[in-house]
């Protein structure tokens, strides 16, 4: 099999473990090149990985790129996959695929059209702790499976992230930035939602970066920052998930957990969904707790799995698993919760998906060195 040639647009900060794992660790992959509106995060990437630097115009033009790895700003997710798609190439997006449904349907809608394809991250969950809890899942571990909880409850990224406002505007805030990880998850192990609700508050209006080289600095908070939705599966389960950037650490940090799903012989308790290690707990009827060891590879921080995956998905015209349907209903589950909180009523998926396959438990040799 030969090698898959991407190009990236968005040199910001994830691009960064993105890069390292592109360049050094996936077989099927070659980076052609990177681009970015702000040419100098471009330039610093391209010498930092040693690749080439285009401008984002010479990089969609180029014809030896089959996909855009599109790494910019979530209100710019559907502009630049237009482009790329516009361009002949497949795309591959940061979460999430869109700020909201309409413009993701549209992406949806031209990719088909055009016979092309559309990923999306988070691909956290084909990482060991998560496809772990998948098959414990499917073999019947805690029998059928009633009720699920999530719970992100963080301070804001002020304190860390370099340019962190725009992840208080629309598309991000804790329920679009941190909920893709969570939903994803649990659409991966417990099929398509049916119907959402929810209760959401923004506490600030404003916040201030704590970091040192811009201390003191503040700007408007434009989303919601505490979100509590109700999820209805497709299967029945039933599923509460709390997203919040207000806790503000280590003074108010919740001892919760990341994810748990109870079942009818069972409770599992599963792994942070940012990551792709364990543990997984399993408490059975008896009281006993089993940290069960996980069954998959891919342990450590591997962004860009779901893309490796797509390219030979691609090649061998199956679907892969980080795919934009997926993305899509994840997509609408969030922009869902909000709407039942300024509706103040319950509100229907019009959107579904297929579970995506688990990865084999043989580490696939064509996905990483």
């Amino acid at each position: 099999m030969g090698k898959t040639k991407i190009g990236i647009i968005g040199c910001g900060m994830i691009s960064e473990i993105y890069l390292k794992n592109l360049t050094e660790r996936f077989r099927n992959i070659e980076v052609g090149g990177c681009a970015d509106a702000a040419q100098a995060k471009a330039h610093e990437r391209a010498v930092q990985f040693g690749i080439l630097e285009y401008s984002v115009d010479e990089l969609l033009a180029r014809s030896d790129i089959s996909i855009i790895l599109n790494l910019t700003v979530p209100r710019a997710h559907v502009e630049i996959g237009l482009r790329a798609l516009e361009a002949g190439k497949h795309v591959y997006s940061e979460k999430p695929l869109a700020i909201d449904v309409a413009p993701a349907h549209e992406l949806l809608q031209q990719a088909q059209k055009r016979g092309l394809r559309v990923g999306c991250a988070p691909d956290t969950f084909l990482g060991g702790g998560i496809q772990t809890a998948r098959k414990l899942l499917d073999d019947g571990w805690i029998g059928e499976p009633i009720g699920a909880t999530g719970f992100y409850l963080s301070r804001g990224p002020e304190a860390f992230h370099p340019n962190p406002a725009f992840l208080y505007q629309p598309g991000a805030g804790p329920l679009f930035d941190m909920g893709p990880y969570y939903l994803t998850a649990l659409v991966s192990l417990l099929g398509p939602a049916k119907k959402v609700g929810g209760f959401a508050r923004k506490t600030y209006e404003k916040t201030m970066l704590t970091r040192p080289d811009k201390y003191g600095e503040t700007f408007d908070v434009e989303v919601p920052t505490y979100i509590n939705g109700t999820i209805e599966f497709s299967s029945g389960v039933i599923a509460n998930l709390t997203t919040s950037f207000d806790m503000q650490f280590p003074y108010w940090e919740s001892k919760l957990p990341y994810l748990q799903i109870f079942g009818t012989e069972g409770t599992m308790t599963i792994p942070d969904p940012n990551k792709f290690e364990g543990p997984v707990q399993i408490r059975r009827s008896n009281g006993e707790v089993v940290a069960v060891p996980l069954t998959h590879g891919f342990t450590e921080n591997c962004r860009g799995i779901g893309l490796s995956d797509m390219a030979h998905c691609i090649e061998m015209g199956e679907k892969h698993r980080a795919n934009g349907e997926m993305a899509f209903h994840v997509l609408e589950i969030m922009s869902g919760i909000l709407d039942a909180s300024s509706r103040s009523e319950v509100v229907p998926m019009t959107s579904s998906c297929e579970r995506p396959q688990p990865l084999p438990r043989v580490m696939p040799n064509y996905l990483y060195d």
